[in-house]
């Protein structure tokens, strides 16, 4: 299975400073992820809803093997809106997450289908690919820090 390793400075604080094994997840763990944070119509089997903030954070999580001794990367804290993790370092952490689990388009084109307007913004903004009401967002491509290392592994 393939690894990636992330060295990270102090730019997002000293409490994150260190160093981040990811391993790739099974596709069975994949999907589990995506069934419990997804919901089905009864009759028809189609997708209602899905919480696509809960599935990234959850996969992340279940791609960390190795963080910092003081554990800065918790599942509350990647869900959390008052006391999350810093925009930038969520944006890093789910680029490398979903290079390694190989979310294809398609996958996410499957997901984005699913969303009214309003939560796909939202999922956008999550990611920095769109604007909110409080100003812009940084976007990946420009949000990975330069004294951030990463190596891949397989």
């Amino acid at each position: 299975m393939k690894q990636e390793t992330l060295e990270v400075d102090s730019r997002f604080g000293e409490e994150y400073r260190g160093k981040y094994v990811f391993k790739e997840i099974t596709w069975a763990k994949r999907n589990r992820i995506i069934q419990k944070h997804t919901r089905y119509n009864r009759l028809s089997g189609d997708v209602e809803s899905s919480d696509f903030i809960a599935i990234q954070a959850e996969t992340i999580m279940a791609s960390l093997h190795g963080q910092p001794a003081s554990k800065p990367i918790t599942l509350e804290k990647l869900l959390g809106e008052e006391d999350g993790i810093p925009i930038e370092l969520g944006e890093l952490l789910s680029k490398i997450v979903n290079r390694l689990n190989c979310m294809s388009r398609e996958d996410l084109r499957f997901l984005l289908e699913q969303l009214d307007e309003e939560n796909r913004t939202a999922l956008f903004q999550s990611f920095g690919y769109a604007k909110n009401s409080a100003g812009p967002q940084p976007s990946l491509q420009g949000s990975q820090p330069e004294q951030c290392r990463s190596s891949a592994t397989s």
